[in-house]
C-alpha cells in the first residue's frame, strides 16, 4: 500500500501547490485526509508485514500512524480556518497546504520505516517542509526562525549521519552491511561496543532535534511560535513522534547489549535537563505560543524517564507519547481562536477570554487541566505509571525533584492560563472583537476527549498495538 500512498501523496502536494481554484484546493485536502486515513486502516490489517524492503507494519508505527491520521484532520481544517481569517493569496494557500501535506507524508513513511537510512532521509524532508511553513508569514522575525530550525536540524542531521558511520564500523568486523533495524536485532551481539557508544550518543544527539530534548531542543521552540499555530500543533505532537521513533528503535537494539546501563544513563540526564529546562522557560515565560511549546519539552522529558527506568515505564511512555498527540495540538488550535480576539501573542495583552468566547475558554481550560495531567486527564494516568517506573528502578531522588519542577511548572503555567482566561485586559476594543462560532472548537473537545478514552477504556487493539510496540524491546 506504501508504493501507492507516497506517489499519491506526492502528486496531491503537487496539484496542491499549482491549482489556483479554491474548490479544488480543498477538495484534494479532503481527499488526502481520507486516503491517509484509508493508509493507516489498511496497514493496521497488515500488522508485521514488510513492503518494498524498507517499511515495516510493526505495532509502533501503526499506533503512531493512526494518532497521525486521527490529528490530521482537525490540523488540515484549522488549517482552512487560518487561511480564511488570513486573507491569503492563492499562491501562499496552496504552498501552505502543499507543505502540510508533504509533512504528514514524510512523518508518516518515516514511522513505518524500517532502516535507519530511510529514517535518515525521511527526517530530512521533514525538515524541508517544516521549514516551508515556519516563513509562511514571510516576515523577518519568520524568517530568523526558519534559518534557526534549518541550522540546527541540520546539524542534528549530521549527527545522526555520523552516527549511521559509527553503527557500520560496529558491524564491520560481522560482515553485515544490512542496516536495517530487523538486521540489527539479529546481529546485535556482534555489534563492537566502543563503536556502537559513538554511534548512540550521535545518533541519540541528532534526534533530540525532532524529539525536543536536551541538547538540540531549541530548533524546535521558535519553529513553534513562528509557523501558523495549525502547523505548531503538528510540531508539537506528531513530528515530535517520528524523533522518539528514531531513538526507539535504535534504544531497541542497543537495549540488547552490554552498553544498555551507560546509554540510559545518557537518556536520564537529557530527560532531566529538559524537564528543569521547561520549568525554568515556563515560570517566566509571557508569550502563549512558546509557553505551549516549552510544556511539550516538558512531556518529552517525562516520556524519556518513563523509557530509561523501563518496566511498565516503557508503556508508559508509549501511551504518554499517543495521549500527547492529541492534547497538545488541542491547545494550538485554540490558540488560533485566541490571536484573532487579542491580535497578540503576550499574555499582557489577553485577558477575559470567558467573556469573548466562551466555548473556547472551556475548551482552554480542560487543555490546561489535560496538559498539566490533573485527574481526569489521560496524561495523569501515563504520568502516575511512569512515576511508579521511577520508584521501582530506584531513582528516587529524580523522582522526587521531578515531582518538585512539575509542581513549579503547573503554578507557571497555571498562572498565564488563568490570567487569560479571568482577569479583564489593560486595553481592548470591545467593537473589534471578532464573533467566533462555538463549532470552532468542537474538535478541541474530541482531541481531549479521545485523549481520556484512550487512558481510561483503552480499546483491545490500542493496547495490543501498544503492547506490540513495547516488545521490540528485549522483555
Amino acid at each position: 500500500m506504501i508504493s501507492l500512498f507516497l506517489p499519491g501523496a506526492i502528486l496531491i502536494s503537487v496539484l496542491l501547490y499549482f491549482n489556483k481554484s479554491k474548490i479544488v484546493n480543498y477538495t484534494l485536502v479532503v481527499f488526502y485526509a481520507l486516503f491517509l486515513l484509508t493508509f493507516a486502516v489498511y496497514q493496521s490489517f497488515h500488522l508485521n508485514s514488510i513492503e518494498l524492503g524498507y517499511f515495516k507494519s510493526d505495532g509502533l508505527g501503526i499506533l503512531l500512524l493512526l494518532t497521525l491520521s486521527a490529528v490530521t484532520i482537525p490540523a488540515l481544517f484549522h488549517g482552512y480556518r487560518y487561511i480564511a481569517t488570513h486573507d491569503e493569496s492563492k499562491k501562499s494557500r496552496g504552498l501552505f497546504f502543499a507543505a502540510m501535506t508533504m509533512l504528514i507524508t514524510a512523518i508518516g513513511a518515516a514511522y513505518l520505516s524500517n532502516h535507519i537510512a530511510v529514517t535518515w532521509i525521511f527526517v530530512e524532508i521533514t525538515t524541508l517542509c517544516a521549514s516551508v511553513l515556519i516563513y509562511h508569514h514571510r516576515t523577518t522575525a519568520a524568517l530568523e526562525g526558519v534559518w534557526k530550525y534549518v541550522f540546527i536540524c541540520a546539524i542534528s542531521i549530521t549527527f545522526v549521519f555520523i552516527g549511521i558511520l559509527f553503527l557500520s564500523l560496529s558491524l564491520k568486523q560481522a560482515g553485515v552491511e544490512d542496516l536495517s533495524f530487523d538486521a540489527l536485532e539479529k546481529n546485535y551481539a556482534q555489534l563492537n561496543p566502543f563503536w556502537l557508544k559513538f554511534a548512540f550518543l550521535f545518533i541519540f544527539t541528532g534526534f533530540t532535534a525532532k524529539l525536543g530534548l536536551v541538547p538540540m531542543y531549541t530548533a524546535g521552540i521558535d519553529a513553534k511560535d513562528k509557523a501558523p499555530a495549525p502547523a505548531g500543533a503538528l510540531f508539537s505532537s506528531v513530528l515530535m513522534n517520528l524523533g522518539f521513533v528514531g531513538i526507539y528503535r535504535f534504544y531497541a537494539i542497543v537495549a540488547r547489549t552490554e552498553i544498555l546501563p551507560w546509554a540510559n544513563t545518557i537518556i536520564l540526564i537529557a530527560a532531566f535537563l529538559s524537564i528543569f529546562v521547561a520549568t525554568v522557560y515556563m515560570t517566566r515565560i509571557k508569550n502563549i505560543k512558546r509557553m505551549f511549546a516549552y510544556s511539550s519539552i516538558e512531556h518529552m522529558g517525562l516520556v524519556m524517564l518513563g523509557l530509561a527506568a523501563g518496566g511498565i515505564g516503557v508503556y508508559a511512555a508509549i501511551l504518554h507519547i499517543v495521549l500527547h498527540s492529541f492534547v497538545k495540538p488541542s491547545l494550538f488550535f485554540q490558540f488560533n481562536q485566541v490571536y484573532r480576539v487579542y491580535q497578540s501573542k503576550s499574555i499582557y495583552d489577553v485577558g477575559n477570554y470567558f467573556k469573548y468566547n466562551k466555548a473556547g475558554a472551556i475548551a482552554l481550560l480542560l487543555g490546561f487541566i489535560s496538559c498539566t495531567a490533573m485527574p481526569p486527564s489521560g496524561l495523569f494516568v501515563s504520568e502516575f505509571m511512569i512515576f511508579q517506573s521511577l520508584f521501582e528502578s530506584h531513582h528516587l531522588i529524580i523522582l522526587f525533584v521531578v515531582l518538585l519542577l512539575l509542581t513549579m511548572i503547573i503554578w507557571g503555567f497555571g498562572s498565564n492560563i488563568f490570567k487569560l482566561l479571568f482577569t479583564p485586559p489593560i486595553s481592548i476594543d470591545e467593537t473589534k472583537i471578532p464573533k467566533i462560532s462555538a463549532w470552532e472548537s468542537a474538535s478541541q473537545y474530541i482531541l481531549l476527549a479521545i485523549a481520556v478514552y484512550l487512558a481510561y477504556n483503552p480499546p483491545a487493539q490500542f493496547v495490543h498495538l501498544t503492547k506490540d510496540a513495547v516488545n521490540l524491546l528485549p522483555q
